[in-house]
């Protein structure tokens, strides 16, 4: 998105917005953490903290039109050896959580995270990923599991139809076989009724409006995917009453907690490790190919994720 221009970046730009390290610098103002702590970077840079969403509720604060810009999407990412964040939306990473594991957090985790807390689902109840085998897919699977509630993973590729059920998916339903048969094998799960919430993943042309499909009279669905246009069918809002909201991120005290849970309920990132920044070529490569399971991962310094690797094992 950023190379074709959606966000107006000015380049060069160094890409990666899902990035985490060690503090080694820290600002004057910075009060809440010290060297050597582990970190997670918040996207959002530089809030000016006097529009309306700066004075709201600390849940709108990433929403702030007077950002200096997001790490990684309209200002330098991580693929670096050195990196500058926002202290006010970078988190702690736990003892028991990798880098490798952190990173993708940064963005995948924090974003699904966010999805799933808008959708409001109570243990039990029942959610549908559209997309589920991706990179959010597989970590929305493995936090809706251990929320308790009961997934739905639906996607049109086989890897992410078995990246889905290795997850946690207690049902998959492959999309490529058309709308009214998934409608129907999601149907056949929930008592004729449909999902109490589904969150769009996926960009392509008709995945919002088989979410709201498979979605119950009066239910919601989350729109996470950015495709250039969002297409519903007028019914799935007038005469089923399918509530749309959109999700972006998500406030620092919820990534906080998504990292704790992470630490508490041991969620795995599939990852597609390259090592050294000379590696992304082919990462990107990969990405582009439309076969990787999971989430690509640069390891910039091989030796410090070996000691932090020894370090947490207590080696």
């Amino acid at each position: 998105m950023v190379s074709s221009g959606v966000f107006s970046t000015k380049l060069p730009c160094t890409a990666s917005h899902e990035g985490c390290g060690e503090i080694i610098a820290l600002g004057s103002s910075v009060t809440d953490f010290k060297h050597g702590d582990r970190v997670m970077a918040g996207l959002p840079l530089h809030r000016c903290g006097h529009c309306a969403d700066c004075l709201g509720p600390e849940e709108f604060w990433h929403y702030c039109p007077n950002l200096t810009g997001h790490v990684g999407v309209t200002t330098d990412g991580a693929f670096a050896e050195y990196m500058v964040v926002d202290a006010r939306e970078s988190s702690k990473i736990p003892d028991k959580v990798s880098y490798e594991t952190a990173a993708p957090m940064a963005c995948a985790g924090i974003t699904i995270w966010g999805g799933l807390v808008r959708a409001g689902l109570k243990a039990g109840e029942t959610v549908a990923l559209v997309g589920a085998g991706g990179g959010l897919g597989h970590l929305g699977c493995q936090f809706a599991r251990a929320m308790g509630l009961q997934i739905v993973g639906i996607d049109a590729r086989d890897e992410g139809l078995e990246l889905a059920r290795n997850s946690g998916a207690h049902v998959v339903v492959d999309a490529r076989r058309g709308k009214e048969k998934t409608i129907e094998e999601v149907k056949k799960v929930t008592n004729g009724n449909g999902v109490d919430s589904a969150i769009t993943l996926s960009d392509a042309p008709d995945a919002a409006a088989l979410a709201c499909a498979v979605t119950k009279m009066h239910g919601t669905m989350i729109q996470i995917a950015q495709p250039t246009n969002v297409s519903v069918p007028f019914a799935e809002l007038i005469f089923r009453d399918i509530r749309i909201h959109g999700s972006l991120i998500a406030p620092r005290y919820e990534a906080q907690r998504m990292l704790d849970f992470v630490a508490e309920h041991n969620i795995t990132v599939k990852t597609n490790p390259f090592y050294g920044l000379e590696e992304i070529p082919k990462l990107v490569e990969l990405a582009h190919g439309g076969k990787m399971a999971g989430k690509g991962v640069v390891v910039v310094d091989e030796d410090e994720t070996k000691k932090e690797k020894a370090r947490r094992e207590g080696r």
